[in-house]
């Protein structure tokens, strides 16, 4: 049973770059079938879909963001990151990363338990 857990930091300060990190067990970042996502949901809003990396490193990141945007992996380690620069305090949301099922529907089937990031100077 494939299971994802955030990590980074709770406080960014404005401007800085936030980088978050999703581990992945009990699957593989490499399986064909599947796709990796990050998702935020910033408090009193619906979430936010934030950009996919596929098995085979593609990668396609929401056209709002991806001017600060960027996704990276570690096969190496099963892991995913996500590097979010010039933050500001509209950023501040809960994270998740979650798993896609990489044919259609292409729905999520598997989410992280979140992680709470707050921008504040």
């Amino acid at each position: 049973q494939v299971q994802l857990q955030e990590s980074g930091p709770g406080l960014v300060k404005p401007s800085q770059t936030l980088s978050l990190t999703c581990r992945v067990s009990g699957g593989s970042l490499t399986f064909s079938y599947y796709a990796w996502s990050w998702i935020r949901q910033p408090p009193g809003k619906g979430l936010e879909w934030m950009g996919v990396m596929h098995y085979d490193g593609r990668t396609y990141l929401s056209p709002t963001l991806k001017n600060r945007t960027s996704m990276s992996r570690d096969t190496s380690k099963n892991q995913f990151s996500l590097q979010l620069a010039s933050v500001t305090p509209e950023d501040t949301a809960v994270y998740y990363c979650a798993r896609m099922i990489g044919a259609a529907p292409y729905e999520y089937d598997t989410w992280g338990p979140g992680i709470q990031v707050t921008v504040s100077s």
